[in-house]
Protein backbone atom coordinates (compact mmCIF):
# COMPACT_ATOMS: atom_id res chain seq x y z
CA UNK A 1 0.00 0.00 0.00
CA UNK A 2 1.36 3.41 -0.97
CA UNK A 3 1.59 5.79 1.98
CA UNK A 4 0.10 9.27 1.53
CA UNK A 5 3.41 10.95 2.28
CA UNK A 6 4.99 9.08 -0.66
CA UNK A 7 2.55 10.40 -3.25
CA UNK A 8 3.80 13.06 -5.69
CA UNK A 9 2.09 16.49 -5.41
CA UNK A 10 -0.34 16.24 -8.33
CA UNK A 11 -3.86 16.71 -6.89
CA UNK A 12 -5.74 15.61 -10.02
CA UNK A 13 -3.77 12.40 -10.49
CA UNK A 14 -4.04 9.07 -8.69
CA UNK A 15 -1.14 6.73 -8.01
CA UNK A 16 -1.22 3.02 -7.34
CA UNK A 17 1.31 0.22 -7.03
CA UNK A 18 1.12 -2.77 -9.35
CA UNK A 19 1.20 -6.39 -8.26
CA UNK A 20 4.71 -7.91 -8.06
CA UNK A 21 6.22 -9.25 -11.30
CA UNK A 22 9.55 -10.67 -12.38
CA UNK A 23 12.28 -8.08 -12.90
CA UNK A 24 13.39 -7.72 -16.52
CA UNK A 25 16.91 -6.59 -15.64
CA UNK A 26 18.11 -8.39 -12.51
CA UNK A 27 17.53 -12.17 -12.56
CA UNK A 28 15.71 -13.55 -9.56
CA UNK A 29 14.42 -10.16 -8.42
CA UNK A 30 10.76 -9.23 -7.98
CA UNK A 31 9.68 -5.78 -9.16
CA UNK A 32 6.71 -3.46 -8.82
CA UNK A 33 5.81 -0.15 -10.44
CA UNK A 34 3.96 2.93 -9.31
CA UNK A 35 1.51 4.01 -12.01
CA UNK A 36 -0.04 7.44 -12.56
CA UNK A 37 -3.64 7.78 -13.75
CA UNK A 38 -5.83 8.93 -15.44
CA UNK A 39 -3.68 9.07 -18.55
CA UNK A 40 -5.72 11.77 -20.32
CA UNK A 41 -4.75 14.29 -17.62
CA UNK A 42 -1.02 13.75 -18.16
CA UNK A 43 -0.25 16.43 -20.72
CA UNK A 44 3.21 17.60 -21.77
CA UNK A 45 3.65 19.99 -18.84
CA UNK A 46 2.49 17.50 -16.20
CA UNK A 47 4.61 14.76 -17.72
CA UNK A 48 7.66 17.04 -17.58
CA UNK A 49 7.17 17.39 -13.84
CA UNK A 50 6.65 13.65 -13.42
CA UNK A 51 9.89 12.90 -15.28
CA UNK A 52 11.77 15.16 -12.86
CA UNK A 53 10.73 12.89 -9.98
CA UNK A 54 11.61 9.66 -11.75
CA UNK A 55 8.62 8.71 -13.89
CA UNK A 56 8.79 7.47 -17.47
CA UNK A 57 6.25 6.37 -20.02
CA UNK A 58 5.57 3.34 -22.19
CA UNK A 59 2.89 4.39 -24.66
CA UNK A 60 0.31 6.20 -22.50
CA UNK A 61 1.34 4.19 -19.43
CA UNK A 62 3.26 6.47 -16.99
CA UNK A 63 5.21 4.70 -14.25
CA UNK A 64 8.29 4.56 -12.07
CA UNK A 65 9.98 1.66 -10.24
CA UNK A 66 8.34 1.01 -6.86
CA UNK A 67 9.96 -2.18 -5.65
CA UNK A 68 9.56 -3.35 -2.06
CA UNK A 69 13.17 -4.28 -1.32
CA UNK A 70 15.24 -2.88 -4.17
CA UNK A 71 16.38 0.62 -5.21
CA UNK A 72 18.72 -0.35 -8.02
CA UNK A 73 16.83 1.49 -10.80
CA UNK A 74 18.18 5.04 -10.92
CA UNK A 75 16.65 7.69 -13.22
CA UNK A 76 19.56 9.33 -15.08
CA UNK A 77 20.01 12.41 -17.25
CA UNK A 78 22.86 14.10 -19.11
CA UNK A 79 23.50 17.80 -18.39
CA UNK A 80 23.75 18.75 -22.04
CA UNK A 81 25.80 21.94 -21.68
CA UNK A 82 28.56 20.12 -19.77
CA UNK A 83 28.76 17.02 -21.94
CA UNK A 84 31.99 16.23 -23.78
CA UNK A 85 32.22 13.09 -25.95
CA UNK A 86 34.93 10.57 -25.18
CA UNK A 87 37.18 9.01 -27.81
CA UNK A 88 34.82 6.20 -28.85
CA UNK A 89 31.92 8.64 -29.00
CA UNK A 90 33.91 10.96 -31.25
CA UNK A 91 34.53 7.98 -33.53
CA UNK A 92 30.77 7.29 -33.64
CA UNK A 93 30.13 10.92 -34.60
CA UNK A 94 32.70 10.72 -37.38
CA UNK A 95 31.44 7.37 -38.65
CA UNK A 96 27.78 8.33 -38.77
CA UNK A 97 27.91 12.07 -39.34
CA UNK A 98 26.68 11.54 -42.90
CA UNK A 99 23.29 10.28 -41.72
CA UNK A 100 20.37 12.52 -42.64
CA UNK A 101 17.84 13.06 -39.82
CA UNK A 102 14.21 13.64 -40.72
CA UNK A 103 11.22 14.20 -38.45
CA UNK A 104 8.23 12.17 -39.58
CA UNK A 105 4.63 12.04 -38.35
CA UNK A 106 4.13 9.82 -35.31
CA UNK A 107 2.26 7.24 -37.35
CA UNK A 108 2.65 3.61 -38.35
CA UNK A 109 4.99 2.86 -41.25
CA UNK A 110 5.70 -0.69 -42.36
CA UNK A 111 9.36 0.16 -42.94
CA UNK A 112 9.73 1.23 -39.30
CA UNK A 113 8.00 -1.89 -37.99
CA UNK A 114 10.23 -4.16 -40.11
CA UNK A 115 13.36 -2.46 -38.74
CA UNK A 116 11.95 -2.73 -35.19
CA UNK A 117 11.39 -6.47 -35.62
CA UNK A 118 14.92 -7.05 -36.93
CA UNK A 119 16.36 -5.04 -34.04
CA UNK A 120 14.37 -6.96 -31.42
CA UNK A 121 15.35 -10.35 -32.81
CA UNK A 122 19.03 -9.35 -32.95
CA UNK A 123 19.37 -7.53 -29.61
CA UNK A 124 16.53 -8.70 -27.37
CA UNK A 125 15.67 -12.20 -28.53
CA UNK A 126 13.61 -14.03 -25.94
CA UNK A 127 12.71 -10.85 -24.10
CA UNK A 128 9.10 -10.86 -25.26
CA UNK A 129 9.23 -7.74 -27.42
CA UNK A 130 10.77 -9.74 -30.26
CA UNK A 131 7.26 -11.11 -30.88
CA UNK A 132 5.41 -7.77 -30.80
CA UNK A 133 2.77 -7.60 -33.52
CA UNK A 134 1.89 -4.38 -35.30
CA UNK A 135 -0.72 -3.42 -32.73
CA UNK A 136 1.65 -3.97 -29.79
CA UNK A 137 4.36 -1.96 -31.57
CA UNK A 138 1.93 0.92 -32.16
CA UNK A 139 0.71 0.88 -28.53
CA UNK A 140 4.29 0.95 -27.27
CA UNK A 141 5.79 3.66 -29.49
CA UNK A 142 3.07 5.56 -31.34
CA UNK A 143 0.46 6.26 -28.67
CA UNK A 144 1.14 9.33 -26.54
CA UNK A 145 -0.57 12.21 -24.76
CA UNK A 146 2.58 14.33 -24.64
CA UNK A 147 4.75 16.15 -27.19
CA UNK A 148 6.46 13.22 -28.90
CA UNK A 149 8.58 13.20 -32.03
CA UNK A 150 9.67 10.45 -34.41
CA UNK A 151 13.06 10.98 -36.02
CA UNK A 152 14.40 8.68 -38.71
CA UNK A 153 17.97 8.58 -39.99
CA UNK A 154 18.92 7.60 -43.53
CA UNK A 155 22.12 6.85 -45.40
CA UNK A 156 20.97 7.56 -48.92
CA UNK A 157 17.81 5.52 -49.41
CA UNK A 158 18.58 3.16 -46.54
CA UNK A 159 16.73 3.52 -43.22
CA UNK A 160 19.35 3.01 -40.49
CA UNK A 161 17.88 4.30 -37.26
CA UNK A 162 14.62 5.47 -35.65
CA UNK A 163 14.28 7.46 -32.42
CA UNK A 164 11.15 8.29 -30.44
CA UNK A 165 11.74 11.41 -28.33
CA UNK A 166 9.55 13.39 -25.92
CA UNK A 167 9.93 17.16 -25.67
CA UNK A 168 9.87 18.27 -22.01
CA UNK A 169 9.92 21.66 -20.34
CA UNK A 170 13.54 21.17 -19.27
CA UNK A 171 14.92 18.86 -21.93
CA UNK A 172 14.35 15.83 -24.10
CA UNK A 173 13.42 12.33 -22.95
CA UNK A 174 14.80 9.46 -24.99
CA UNK A 175 11.83 7.09 -25.22
CA UNK A 176 13.15 4.32 -27.48
CA UNK A 177 15.66 3.78 -30.26
CA UNK A 178 15.91 0.92 -32.73
CA UNK A 179 18.31 0.51 -35.61
CA UNK A 180 19.96 -1.67 -38.23
CA UNK A 181 22.07 -4.30 -36.47
CA UNK A 182 23.58 -5.79 -39.63
CA UNK A 183 26.13 -3.07 -40.44
CA UNK A 184 29.53 -4.21 -39.19
CA UNK A 185 31.21 -1.76 -36.81
CA UNK A 186 28.24 0.58 -36.61
CA UNK A 187 27.52 2.57 -33.44
CA UNK A 188 23.97 3.65 -34.19
CA UNK A 189 22.82 3.48 -30.56
CA UNK A 190 25.67 5.69 -29.38
CA UNK A 191 25.14 8.08 -32.26
CA UNK A 192 21.43 8.39 -31.42
CA UNK A 193 22.20 9.55 -27.87
CA UNK A 194 24.88 11.95 -29.10
CA UNK A 195 22.46 13.41 -31.64
CA UNK A 196 19.83 13.95 -28.94
CA UNK A 197 22.37 15.67 -26.67
CA UNK A 198 23.27 17.95 -29.57
CA UNK A 199 19.59 18.79 -30.05
CA UNK A 200 19.34 19.75 -26.37
CA UNK A 201 22.33 22.03 -26.82
CA UNK A 202 20.90 23.55 -30.00
CA UNK A 203 17.51 24.20 -28.38
CA UNK A 204 18.98 25.49 -25.11
CA UNK A 205 17.43 22.61 -23.13
CA UNK A 206 19.44 21.59 -20.06
CA UNK A 207 18.86 17.83 -19.88
CA UNK A 208 18.62 14.65 -21.89
CA UNK A 209 16.73 12.07 -19.82
CA UNK A 210 17.87 8.50 -20.52
CA UNK A 211 15.41 6.56 -18.40
CA UNK A 212 16.74 4.15 -15.77
CA UNK A 213 20.24 2.89 -15.13
CA UNK A 214 21.10 -0.21 -13.09
CA UNK A 215 24.72 -0.74 -12.15
CA UNK A 216 24.43 -4.53 -12.38
CA UNK A 217 22.57 -4.63 -15.70
CA UNK A 218 24.59 -5.21 -18.88
CA UNK A 219 21.69 -3.88 -20.96
CA UNK A 220 21.94 -0.49 -19.25
CA UNK A 221 25.73 -0.22 -19.05
CA UNK A 222 25.97 2.07 -22.12
CA UNK A 223 24.23 4.93 -20.29
CA UNK A 224 27.13 5.34 -17.87
CA UNK A 225 29.41 6.17 -20.83
CA UNK A 226 27.77 9.59 -21.29
CA UNK A 227 29.45 11.91 -18.81
CA UNK A 228 28.74 13.88 -16.79
CA UNK A 229 25.65 11.89 -15.79
CA UNK A 230 23.20 12.81 -13.04
CA UNK A 231 21.14 10.28 -11.08
CA UNK A 232 18.03 10.76 -8.96
CA UNK A 233 18.50 9.41 -5.44
CA UNK A 234 16.18 10.10 -2.50
CA UNK A 235 14.43 12.84 -4.42
CA UNK A 236 17.61 14.73 -5.40
CA UNK A 237 19.55 14.85 -8.67
CA UNK A 238 23.33 14.57 -8.22
CA UNK A 239 26.32 13.58 -10.34
CA UNK A 240 26.83 9.86 -10.69
CA UNK A 241 30.37 9.02 -9.69
CA UNK A 242 32.61 7.01 -11.99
Amino acid sequence: MTHLRDLPPFPLLQFYATAPYGCSYLPGRVARSQVSTPTHLIDASTYSELVKIGFRRSGVFTYRPWCDNCRECLPVRVPAADFEPNRSQRRALARHGHLVARERPLAYREEHYALYQRYQFARHSGGGMDHDNREQYAHFLLQTHVDSRLIEFHAGDKLCLVCIIDLLDDGLSSVYTFYDTDEYGASFGTYAVLWQIAQCQRLGLPHLYLGYWIEGSRKMAYKAQFRPLEALRDGHWALLEN
